[in-house]
């Protein structure tokens, strides 16, 4: 977990090009049953970001995905997919030889309307020890609860 002007989030650098990335953060919780969330996502030439990123507390969510890819470190074929409820983040994972994952981040904000817009990029971890720790940050940023007065 990284502190940037006090502000949790949560950031994954691209193994093989430092370029490329994902950064959550700027997340709330507006009631008890959801964290809202940003996702930024760039590459050379590319910045977008999603807002209002939602993961339920009861349900299945992107920790519970990543902590799955890094118990199957050893690997596995074809592709992985996880995606928000309303489908605004959409993740697939890919194994490859030599103990990596890919990972392609997919924004899809507002994508039932007129002018809709999609962003991807794909980063690549480590796919024991690293996709763990991803994991984890990303389970604890997520997990997060307001303070109550």
């Amino acid at each position: 977990m990284n502190h940037l002007d006090d502000q949790p989030h949560v950031t994954l650098l691209c193994r093989d090009d430092t370029s490329v990335g994902v950064r959550f953060g700027d997340r709330s919780a507006p009631d008890g049953y959801c964290v809202q969330y940003a996702v930024d996502l760039w590459a050379p030439g590319m910045t977008a970001r999603l807002d209002g990123a939602v993961a339920w507390v009861r349900g299945s969510d992107l920790a519970p995905f990543l902590a799955g890819l890094a118990e199957d470190f050893r690997g596995w074929d074809g592709e992985r997919t996880w995606q928000t409820h309303d489908g605004d983040l959409t993740v697939t994972a890919v194994h490859r030889s030599g103990g990596h994952t890919g990972l392609t981040w997919t924004l899809r904000p507002w994508r039932l309307s007129a002018g809709g817009w999609s962003a991807s990029a794909t980063t690549w971890l480590e796919a024991g020890e690293g996709m763990r720790s991803f994991a984890a940050d990303i389970g604890h940023f997520l997990a997060w609860e307001p303070a109550h007065p």
